[in-house]
């Protein structure tokens, strides 16, 4: 990533604090938040999509990161990425639209930070699997062992703990990965 914009990526489960601690790490960076294009794309249609939809979240997600990427500061901090639209796409149809792959594929990896769902469920209309959480972030765990990306788990029952152990982890993967050069 030498040479690119720093781009850190928090992933996981629903309901397991992506946005609340992405918002606050880039703050406490002072980069720019890329938020996740899901959720303004599903506020538009009432929560209601179909598989076709999910390449189109994936587009508008892909889209956003590009030019926040160029129009704020470095570090870039993004509440989901297209991990998301492939876990969520084999998760719920059994298949992922191959431009979601290539794109997935072709992106150098950025770092991860990967939330654990062990936070309480926060009722959201958008949300739909409250008992799926665990399963969903083993998968999430898979996919980004099988990327060879760096990442970190985050754990914790409250933000300060969370955000604290983020810009430890957000810190130490930068060193290791040469990520703020």
């Amino acid at each position: 990533m030498r040479g690119a914009t720093p781009h850190i990526v928090v992933t996981g489960p629903e309901s397991s604090g992506k946005t609340t601690l992405s918002r606050a790490l880039a703050e406490h960076f002072s980069g720019t938040w890329v938020p996740e294009y899901a959720r303004h794309y599903l506020e538009e249609r009432n929560g209601r999509y179909r598989e076709e939809d999910l390449l189109r979240i994936a587009q508008g997600q892909y889209l956003w990161e590009r030019y926040l990427a160029q129009q704020g500061p470095a570090p870039l901090i993004s509440d989901t990425s297209l991990l998301v639209l492939k876990v969520w796409s084999d998760y719920r149809f059994g298949q992922t639209h191959p431009w979601i792959l290539e794109r997935f594929q072709d992106s150098p990896p950025p770092c991860y930070l990967l939330c654990a769902p062990d936070i309480p469920w926060t009722e959201d209309p958008l949300r739909e699997n409250p008992h799926d959480r665990e399963l969903l972030f083993d998968i999430y765990r898979k996919e980004l062992e099988g990327l060879g990306a760096p990442y970190a788990v985050i754990r914790g029952k409250d933000r300060e703990e969370r955000l604290r152990q983020g810009i430890k982890e957000v810190v130490k993967l930068g060193s290791e990965g040469d990520i703020f050069d």
